[in-house]
């Protein structure tokens, strides 16, 4: 990996401060956004045109148990729901009211959403992971590049 001396330093091309423990770029935070939405389109339409769902799950890294959030027998992985949504306005506090203001679009403005959702349940809890939660915190999915 090429490095250079930046400031008597020796450093990482690119890298925009030090860390001992790792060598990366960083992204900002609008790059990070649209990176994890064209993950997210590229694995919920993967998941559509697969023949073998459980396969994809499987070569995707997706837990067929996970252990319950307040402890517990395992859950287990038993629905992938995908839910479409349509923005259609924004609703935001009103100063000095109880009253939302509403903004609603026009059409053109109008966006589409569509989400995964991974179900798990246990003999006394369920348990949704969102599709943007496992690929944040999925290692293939890099955070930052290197």
């Amino acid at each position: 990996m090429p490095h250079d001396i930046v400031n008597g330093h020796i450093g990482h091309i690119g890298h925009n401060h030090d860390h001992p423990d790792h060598l990366h770029s960083h992204m900002p935070d609008a790059d990070k956004a649209e990176e994890l939405l064209v993950l997210t389109t590229q694995f919920i339409d993967g998941f559509v045109g697969a023949k073998d769902k459980m396969a994809y799950l499987r070569i995707a890294g997706v837990p067929l148990e996970i252990d319950c959030p307040n402890g517990g027998a395992p859950m287990k992985l038993v629905d992938v729901t995908l839910t479409t949504e349509w923005q259609v306005g924004t609703a935001s506090p009103s100063f000095g009211s109880r009253e939302l203001s509403y903004l609603p679009y026009p059409g053109d403005m109008v966006t589409e959403r569509t989400n995964m959702g991974f179900v798990y349940v246990s003999l006394d809890a369920k348990h949704v992971t969102d599709l943007r939660s496992f690929l944040q915190n999925h290692p293939a999915a890099a955070k930052d590049h290197a």
